[in-house]
């Protein structure tokens, strides 16, 4: 029997779309920003774009960083190329600051900030939040990032 050979390159763009929905959006950026011109069409798409979750969880709730490796690669140059399209980060507190200092969000309505207490987060921000609250104790999420100073969180 003869075997084919069938390269992801191959594939029409919807098959393309449907199976890459069912990776993590950073694994699409990661993986296809900058392979060829096609395929970084795709990974620029709003689907892969809105919504950026920049850690790994367990089912058991834990949340790991993300290696310095790929976090260089997304704050060098993914990020840069896609932040007027980003619409919610999720972040840890390891790698929270060089991604929101990579580049401007103008567009940024959502920031969720995981495995973080209230003092690092009162150290890291200054200004006016004008929506802070907690979820289980390890969630603060805020709906502004411009800000004069920290409000209670509730």
């Amino acid at each position: 029997m003869e075997h084919l050979s069938i390269r992801l390159n191959d594939l029409p763009d919807e098959i393309l779309l449907t199976i890459l929905k069912n990776l993590a959006n950073i694994e699409v950026l990661y993986s296809l920003v900058g392979v060829n011109k096609r395929l970084n069409k795709i990974a620029h798409d709003f689907v892969f774009t809105n919504n950026l979750t920049f850690f790994m969880s367990t089912l058991d709730g834990f949340i790991y960083s993300l290696h310095d490796s790929m976090l260089d690669r997304f704050c060098l140059y993914i990020l840069p190329e896609i932040h007027h399209k980003i619409r919610r980060l999720k972040l840890e507190p390891r790698s929270m600051m060089r991604i929101l200092l990579a580049t401007n969000y103008p567009i940024l309505s959502g920031l969720g900030l995981y495995n973080i207490t209230v003092e690092t987060l009162k150290h890291l921000l200054t200004g006016k939040i004008s929506h802070l609250h907690s979820v289980n104790g390890r969630c603060i999420k805020t709906k502004e990032m411009k800000c004069n100073h920290l409000a209670k969180s509730y």
